[in-house]
């Protein structure tokens, strides 16, 4: 199993989550506010504030946890339809899962998810 975070602009968070739903047997996913700074540091963002001392640009955080067999597709659909082609659209993490467990019903693994 794959845990896939993605780091995308707000705006374009409806088009990567329709993408996400077509993917059959799509387990579901996680959104999440976040900020932070690329390597540009956010000096030149005209969303950025300044949180901490430092300008932070305000993101959404996209999570799921797919089998092997599909987490291509959701990284493919994820990287298309997050895409602008400007600086910031954002970075796409992929992590193994070594156990998934259902805490409704107790089942573990990909029955899980």
């Amino acid at each position: 199993m794959k845990e896939i975070k993605a780091i995308i602009q707000p705006f374009m968070l409806q088009h990567v989550l329709d993408a996400l739903k077509q993917i059959p047997d799509m387990p579901g996913v996680t959104v999440s506010e976040v900020k932070g700074f690329g390597r540009g540091r956010a000096e030149h963002s005209d969303k950025s504030e300044t949180a901490w001392g430092s300008k932070v640009v305000p993101k959404l955080k996209v999570e799921t946890v797919v089998t092997d067999a599909m987490a291509g597709e959701v990284i493919n659909a994820i990287q298309k339809f997050a895409h602008t082609g400007n600086i910031g659209d954002g970075k796409i993490f992929v992590y193994s899962v070594s156990q998934v467990i259902k805490i409704r019903t107790g089942e573990s693994g990909q029955v899980a998810l």
